[in-house]
């Protein structure tokens, strides 16, 4: 068991190629050719008192599978069974990006921001302090005004009463006793022209 899984995420991307016993590389055509062959040999119906026969055909088929589509194929090429395993969990279109985050090197880039800031949260806990909290929000500079709030009741009252200064009422009921064919009778001369 423990052979068989080391062997599922190997990372060289050659096996599969051996079972079809191609080399790494071949064509379309040959994979196909090697593929039928292969799978007429260890067919279970042509072999049925062998059980090595119908194990060795299941795995003719998963190579064929997997090397005849062509994004598993550049995967496995790439990065073995691993990014095939990779590919299964995350998505096709996320596999170098977590090899790229898996590498020495961004591992370490990781590490050295942790020792150079202290934590890894510095900024989050700095907009907190300035945005949530205000403690440590910079202050406002001498000649500015400062910042406030008005409740909408307030300033509901303050447009009324520079509305009302300026000779403006607002409009504060709909209709009632209008309906469509009083609309008619008052407004005979009605266009529908569109210039």
């Amino acid at each position: 068991m423990a052979e068989q899984r080391q062997r599922a995420l190997s990372t060289s991307g050659e096996a599969l190629y051996e079972i079809l016993a191609l080399e790494k590389g071949a064509t379309h055509d040959e994979i196909k050719k090697s593929y039928r062959k292969l799978a007429l040999k260890y067919h279970p119906d042509k072999n049925p008192d062998n059980p090595e026969a119908a194990e060795k055909f299941k795995e003719i088929n998963n190579a064929h599978a997997t090397l005849t589509d062509l994004s598993k194929r550049n995967i496995y090429d790439k990065y073995g069974s691993l990014g095939l395993y990779v590919a299964e969990q995350f998505g096709e279109e996320n596999v170098n990006t977590y090899f790229m985050l898996s590498s020495w090197w961004a591992k370490g880039l990781f590490a050295v921001c942790g020792l150079l800031t202290g934590c890894y949260l510095c900024c989050c806990l700095c907009c907190c302090f300035n945005c949530c909290c205000g403690k440590c929000k910079p202050k406002a500079p001498e000649g500015e005004q400062q910042e406030f709030c008005v409740s909408p009741e307030d300033l509901e009252e303050q447009i009324k009463n520079d509305m009302e200064r300026d000779g403006e009422t607002p409009i504060v009921l709909q209709p009632t006793n209008v309906t469509e064919k009083t609309q008619l009778i008052g407004d005979s001369h009605r266009s529908y022209r569109t210039d």
